[in-house]
């Protein structure tokens, strides 16, 4: 994630220990995707749930057994994802379950089925923070999550979560299609008085590998991240939002950062300092993938290659395990990165966007995607 509101603004962030200030005394945050199914049929769906996916999941046992597995690894933070992860009925159990092993919770939700009592019972169990995803305004949310009335109900379920006392944040795909509709999604957030949104790049995964056309083009990319830093440096100074990230696109910090030295920023070397700290690109390192059978991976974006299974294996030693290929290039991105961005004068805090889309894990499988978007010039390169 790139906190463009911390490094752009210097606004302290609630996540800036994990982020920036002691990375490395933490292992990594666990995306639990908790069951693959889902009341939304979403076109860019990751893990390619609807509502008639029925695939093998943990039993409440099998799951909680898994939770009391995630402190050996040092984990400070569990993501409930999905699917949607509210149709799961043993979910606040398994909330609870993971705030008596000190575990910091987090969801990641449509908020379709967010209800008033829905938003209470999920404060009470005392959770961290609520992501609720939009895709744009009305009109194209609901049709490309397939579901009308989607737009509404998500609206109702953010109102419903800040009436509860939950920090609720905003969630966002750029595709080609909705790349426009960025500065709307700051003005619902500002009309819902949400303070944190979260910025996805679109990775061609599940259901989004049909829409590896929509991605949008460099160009694009860059109009994009730059109304997003505009964005946020008008509403900062308003003082009407925490935070603002970019996630999935590493590319992002560099690119910030040669902005910010064009316009001789003076939080140009914090802001510098603040990346190489976070270290760039820590998938399979610091991002970890569980899924609704146990079975983990490198992150949520990629579902082909399993690293183990925690009904089979602890996660700690699954984690920790570099006789694994893929993990073990993860960690050593200094060798095996794109060769373009082995020469990047940004290297050391970008790491580039390393990932294989592959059938095995074997190096011609292996690319930069989401694709850096940086010309020749802006990283070093004549």
């Amino acid at each position: 994630m790139i906190n463009i509101s911390k490094l752009y603004c210097n606004l302290a962030g609630d996540s800036d220990d994990l982020r920036y200030n002691k990375p490395q005394s933490f292992g990594p945050i666990a995306v639990f995707n908790c069951t693959a199914r889902c009341n939304l049929r979403c076109l860019h769906c990751y893990s390619s749930s609807d509502p008639g996916c029925v695939r093998d999941q943990l039993s409440t046992e099998q799951a909680k057994a898994f939770l009391a597995q995630l402190p050996a690894a040092n984990v400070p933070v569990v993501l409930f994802s999905g699917g949607e992860p509210l149709l799961r009925e043993d979910l606040l159990e398994l909330m609870a379950e993971a705030r008596g092993l000190k575990l910091r919770t987090v969801i990641s939700t449509n908020g379709t089925l967010i209800t008033p009592a829905v938003a209470q019972q999920l404060a009470e169990t005392e959770l961290s923070y609520v992501g609720i995803s939009l895709d744009g305004q009305e009109p194209f949310h609901d049709k490309f999550r397939q579901a009308p009335g989607g737009f509404r109900k998500a609206i109702e379920g953010m109102e419903n979560c800040r009436a509860a006392g939950l920090r609720t944040g905003l969630r966002f795909t750029i595709t080609r299609a909705n790349a426009g509709q960025v500065p709307a999604i700051f003005d619902v957030a500002g009309e819902t008085g949400i303070r944190r949104i979260c910025f996805y790049h679109l990775v061609s995964s599940g259901r989004a590998t049909d829409l590896s056309e929509q991605a949008p083009s460099a160009a694009q990319t860059r109009l994009t991240v730059a109304t997003i830093v505009d964005r946020t440096d008008e509403l900062v100074e308003k003082g009407l939002v925490d935070e603002v990230l970019t996630v999935g696109n590493h590319a992002d910090g560099p690119y910030l950062l040669a902005r910010m030295q064009r316009e001789g920023h003076p939080g140009f070397e914090e802001a510098r300092r603040l990346l190489l700290s976070n270290g760039g690109n820590r998938i399979g390192e610091k991002i970890a993938c569980i899924s609704w059978d146990g079975t983990v991976y490198a992150d949520q974006f990629w579902r082909h290659y399993p690293l183990g299974n925690v009904t089979e294996r602890p996660f700690a030693q699954i984690w920790a395990d570099e006789t694994n290929p893929v993990l073990y290039k993860l960690r050593h991105k200094d060798t095996f990165a794109d060769s373009r961005c082995l020469k990047c004068k940004w290297f050391a805090l970008c790491k580039g966007n390393y990932r294989f889309l592959g059938p095995d894990p074997s190096d011609e499988n292996w690319r930069n995607k989401p694709p850096c978007y940086l010309s020749d010039s802006e990283i070093g390169l004549t």
